[in-house]
């Protein structure tokens, strides 16, 4: 996903925020990231079974965008068939350090949403049931 610089740095960069949404903006990146430093060195067909719900579209577009900004790093073997494996380079895996802090706030974040304690219940809905009859009847 490449981003259009913002003005008024000389790079269209504010500050290093701006730089870091840039590789991994979208939906899939991160995940990607997270996949293969949980699974380095990891063929695409494997890195699509640890993503379920991409496309092969999507995985291949964003793998070729990571390599582009060389926090991943793809090696093609001269096989028959073809063989080609990802993995993360030093970069890649300084930028997934750098999500561990955000990692960690997502794994809290659903024990305190919906306004309660912390692992206490969750909002309360009442439903109002008006018309009961058994079956059969009408």
């Amino acid at each position: 996903m490449t981003t259009l610089n913002r003005p008024g740095a000389p790079d269209g960069h504010v500050c290093g925020i701006d730089t870091a949404m840039e590789v991994i903006g979208g939906k899939w990146k991160v995940l990607i990231l997270w996949a293969l430093h949980e699974h380095p060195c990891r063929r695409f067909g494997e890195l699509r079974r640890l993503l379920p719900g991409i496309t092969e579209k999507v995985l291949a577009s964003h793998l070729r965008e990571l390599e582009a900004d060389g926090v991943v790093h793809r090696v093609s073997y001269d096989e028959v068939p073809p063989r080609v494996e990802y993995s993360l380079t030093e970069d890649g895996k300084r930028l997934n350090d750098a999500l561990q802090p955000l990692a960690a706030w997502g794994r809290e974040r659903p024990a305190t949403r919906g306004g309660g304690e912390a692992g206490g219940p969750g909002p309360v809905v009442n439903v109002l049931v008006t018309d009961v009859r058994p079956p059969g009847t009408v």
